[in-house]
């Protein structure tokens, strides 16, 4: 019971955090891009790009935190507490040493890779300071939010992320309006962070009364994350290559303006994606502890559960995008940023499918079992780069788009499912019954509520957009209410059960005994 009250108050600040960072984002982008202009925006997208590379350096240092954290403090072990922090903090602080160097010779020579232009070049090399700067700083001070993760303090977490993300809108607002520019927003966006990094560590001192220093450093501990984190760290390259190129792909073989296209459209879908990732991040640290105490079949409900709840948020805001996507962007941006729909579906489809196992590998990062994950993202991410290079220079910034789509298609249906089932134990037609047949009931009826609400209210401005997005809102948590009030998902699961039986006996797998009841 507590475990579910504790799961409970952690989802629900994680998206009171990002419901309210998604709100300001949604109506602040806008402002931004047309107090800014489309090159400056452009080129804002572009170094945080770059600049978003610097988690390689992370080397997955921050994922062990989470997981040892979670696991030494599940068995009382404050000894080993005390080692981990103090070496991931000496080590973090290394690295941020070394970023600041990085982040001064790169400021040199960014301009000469991407396309800008001789106005902005001395701005671009300001700006890339100002952002490398800040993200080398925070790596030694991340330790602490990633200490809150491993102890599950995720409301904590989020009440400060509310507190920062008030004052950064309120801060950016004012400065754009008294005619300040990039430079200006640049700095707010990266002191915050430092600032409420800062907090955080008091808080995480407060809690757990540590004696840190450099003598708790030593050669095992830092092995022990080696051992954890090399892994990891393979994955981050991966979800870079995957995830992160596209704007520097695009810098380099289009335009700084293309970009600002480009990202309307994924920004989007990231909106949608980030919602799922938010819970799906408390997955981490109860699967980790899960494993610790060797409760395998929980871990296999943990898994199941999880990737319903996934699905059950993923499909309808896919669907909401889908259906009110152009008129959403024709009044979110302007009617001449359309052209950012299409970029958005070739995003879209096969993110939904991702995401909504977003479960999946929160679940492998706990149990220590995700090498041939990473290994498989990495691929991913290689024929990610190499389509996405040869096909913007043939089709623009679909090209990139597609480029990204395909494997990631790929990987979401052929890859993640079979291989966590395996894993855990779990017929494959158990879990795509038990998980999504649910979920895609609900999301087809919303569909069609949306498809009925547009054609009843065409939408030109925010007041139509948010009735019709009200409505359907009103219809899909009812229908929600009712599925699991009744207990109709039994029937509906009975049905797929038939179903699965016949498909059984053609293919000779339905045989096997569900091990998830």
């Amino acid at each position: 019971m507590i475990e579910k009250i504790q799961a409970i108050k952690n989802i629900g600040t994680s998206w009171l955090s990002l419901g309210l960072s998604l709100v300001i984002g949604f109506f602040l982008s806008p402002f931004i891009l047309h107090r800014l202009g489309d090159e400056a925006f452009g080129l804002w997208v572009l170094i945080y790009s770059i600049s978003d590379y610097y988690s390689f350096f992370d080397f997955g240092i921050r994922s062990s935190v989470i997981r040892y954290v979670a696991n030494f403090h599940a068995t009382g072990n404050q000894e080993q507490l005390t080692r981990l922090i103090s070496t991931a903090l000496t080590s973090y602080s290394c690295i941020g040493i070394l970023l600041l160097l990085v982040t001064g010779v790169g400021s040199l020579f960014v301009g000469l890779i991407f396309h800008v232009s001789a106005a902005w070049l001395s701005t671009v090399r300001l700006l890339f300071v100002i952002v490398g700067s800040g993200l080398a700083l925070g790596f030694p001070l991340g330790v602490f939010s990633g200490v809150m993760e491993g102890l599950q303090k995720f409301h904590i977490l989020n009440i400060t992320q509310i507190i920062s993300t008030l004052l950064r809108a309120l801060l950016v607002l004012l400065v754009l309006s008294h005619g300040q520019g990039l430079l200006s927003v640049a700095i707010i966006t990266m002191a915050l962070p430092l600032v409420t990094a800062l907090v955080r560590a008091k808080l995480v001192l407060r809690m757990l009364p540590l004696d840190l220093g450099l003598s708790h450093v030593d050669r095992s501990t830092l092995r022990q994350i080696v051992s954890y984190s090399g892994v990891t760290f393979i994955a981050i390259v991966a979800d870079r290559l995957r995830f992160r190129s596209d704007a520097l792909i695009i810098g380099a073989f289009l335009s700084t303006t293309a970009i600002t296209f480009f990202a309307i459209g994924s920004k989007l879908v990231d909106y949608a994606t980030e919602v799922v990732e938010t819970m799906a991040q408390i997955f981490t640290p109860m699967s980790s502890q899960l494993d610790a105490r060797g409760d395998f079949r929980a871990l296999g409900e943990l898994f199941v559960i999880g990737n319903r709840s996934c699905a059950l948020i993923m499909l309808p805001l896919s669907v909401a995008l889908i259906t009110l996507g152009k008129p959403l962007i024709s009044v979110w941006v302007g009617p001449r940023y359309l052209s950012s729909y299409p970029v958005m579906l070739a995003l879209l489809l096969p993110s939904t499918l991702w995401y909504m196992q977003a479960t999946s590998f929160r679940v492998l990062y706990g149990m220590g079992k995700h090498l041939t994950f990473a290994i498989a993202m990495v691929i991913e991410g290689v024929v990610n780069v190499v389509l996405s290079i040869w096909w913007v220079r043939h089709y623009g910034i679909m090209g990139d788009a597609m480029g990204t789509a395909i494997p990631l298609l790929v990987t979401a249906i052929f890859f993640l499912p079979g291989h966590l089932c395996r894993l855990l134990g779990i017929p494959l037609l158990t879990y795509f019954r038990r998980a999504f047949v649910v979920p895609i009931l609900l999301a087809s009826v919303l569909t069609l509520t949306l498809l009925l609400l547009q054609h009843l209210i065409p939408i030109r401005g925010y007041s139509q957009l948010i009735s019709v997005v009200a409505i359907g809102s009103i219809v899909y948590a009812g229908l929600l209410w009712f599925t699991f009030a009744t207990q109709i998902n039994e029937v509906w699961q009975e049905t797929l059960r038939v179903s699965a039986r016949f498909v059984g006996k053609i293919t000779d797998r339905a045989s096997q005994e569900d091990i998830v009841p």
